[in-house]
């Protein structure tokens, strides 16, 4: 009882922390933080968003790490106050563009620059300047493709990068809010899978690798430290609702799906390149995945959708998806383990051949069961592959476009 009694205590220190994390320390004058995310573009242009709030200054030592200190933290968090209709001066790349905060502090920056500065990292830093006496400085980043691309990664994380368990509910909130990044668990061979679709079948590219997320912003830090632990690329995080903890809104306020419209920005912005989607089966990808595919046809090479769920519903969403997929002349897979999409993102040349083994050895090392041979099914029969019984891994199908009516199937 004891052990089971101090690890709950940890937990809930952690989910303290996770939840209502302040930022430590302001940068301007009465508590004036602003907060950049990472952001990515193109040479013709950049995104990127970011907060500005006042908080109150801490009182407790640096380092303290009680419950104490976590629960006058969260005070801190709940007390601060998002700055409206503050206005920000973004530069970059010769070029300048004035945005104002929303009513939660957050603003957006969509920017021209003139030129790209000097550099062939890809990253790039954004000056910010908060109109305030004195004025607030700070620095973001944005991701900018620094020549050879073969292709844009959109990736999912709940379920698709790491366990957060979707599909329970239960096991997702003490995943999302207890455990920490370093105790979170990557999905095995996740790690390998998206180093290989960033560096591209030559090894020297460098792929946009975008993600996101129905995770609130308060959790930002804690899966960029949980990327950087694991070895996955990082990138453009973009989380699709902000929770809005305040005394007057104690509750998770109700989120919009604006991931189809994050998506299509993205299409727009990278015109010339094709796009793999990555997601899970566990929530509402198969169905805007599929809104995609549909509306921009001939944009997206591949789908990749980790199969996390034999939920009836779920199962007849990714039969839709098939039917759009194999309409479309694209490429879907249905992957019970990272090993899988490997091998398909192969055969396409996406990833290096040498890449396959690297993914199935980290799948190997995570003690995960070995990955079943793949099935055969027509999109209208998927339903009874996907939902037949047996066995510790769900199946992996691979979905091939026919030259004749888009509907075969192959493994």
């Amino acid at each position: 009882m004891g052990v089971r009694l101090r690890r709950w205590r940890r937990g809930a220190v952690r989910a303290l922390k996770l939840v209502a994390r302040p930022v430590r320390r302001a940068q301007g004058r009465g508590g004036i933080v602003i907060e950049p995310y990472r952001g990515y573009g193109s040479a013709d242009e950049i995104f990127l968003i970011g907060r500005i709030f006042r908080q109150s200054h801490p009182d407790t030592a640096p380092g303290d790490e009680s419950l104490r200190a976590q629960l006058r933290d969260i005070a801190r968090r709940i007390a601060r106050r998002a700055l409206k209709d503050a206005a920000v001066t973004a530069r970059f790349g010769g070029a300048q563009t004035r945005v104002e905060t929303d009513r939660d502090g957050y603003f957006r920056v969509h920017l021209r620059p003139e030129a790209l500065p000097a550099g062939d990292h890809g990253w790039h830093d954004v000056d910010l300047t908060l109109e305030a006496e004195p004025p607030v400085r700070a620095r973001g980043q944005v991701f900018v493709p620094p020549g050879a691309t073969g292709c844009v990664v959109v990736s999912d994380i709940d379920d698709t990068v790491m366990r957060t368990g979707v599909a329970n509910k239960a096991k997702m909130l003490w995943r999302l809010f207890v455990e920490d990044a370093e105790n979170r668990v990557a999905f095995p061979g996740v790690a390998a899978l998206y180093r290989a679709l960033y560096v591209g079948p030559d090894g020297i590219e460098a792929n946009p690798m975008l993600y996101v997320s129905r995770a609130p912003w308060g959790l930002y830090e804690m899966l960029s430290e949980f990327f950087t632990i694991h070895g996955i690329p990082v990138g453009p995080i973009l989380f699709l609702r902000e929770w809005g903890l305040s005394w007057k809104h104690p509750l998770p306020r109700r989120a919009e799906d604006h991931k189809r419209a994050l998506i299509v920005h993205m299409l727009s912005l990278y015109r010339d390149l094709p796009f793999v989607l990555i997601g899970d089966s566990g929530q509402h990808d198969p169905e805007v995945y599929g809104r995609i595919v549909a509306d921009h046809p001939g944009r997206v090479k591949a789908v990749y959708i980790r199969n996390v769920s034999r939920d009836a519903d779920r199962i007849r969403e990714i039969e839709a998806l098939a039917q759009v997929v194999a309409a479309a002349g694209s490429h879907l897979v249905i992957a019970a383990d990272s090993t899988a999409i490997a091998r398909h993102a192969a055969s396409l040349g996406l990833i290096a051949p040498g890449a396959v083994a690297l993914v199935a050895d980290e799948h190997a090392a995570g003690g995960e069961p070995a990955e079943l041979t793949a099935e055969t099914a027509l999109p209208g029969d998927l339903g009874s592959v996907l939902g037949g019984a047996g066995g510790t891994l769900p199946p992996s199908v691979v979905v091939e476009a026919s030259a004749q009516d888009g509907s075969h199937i192959s493994t």
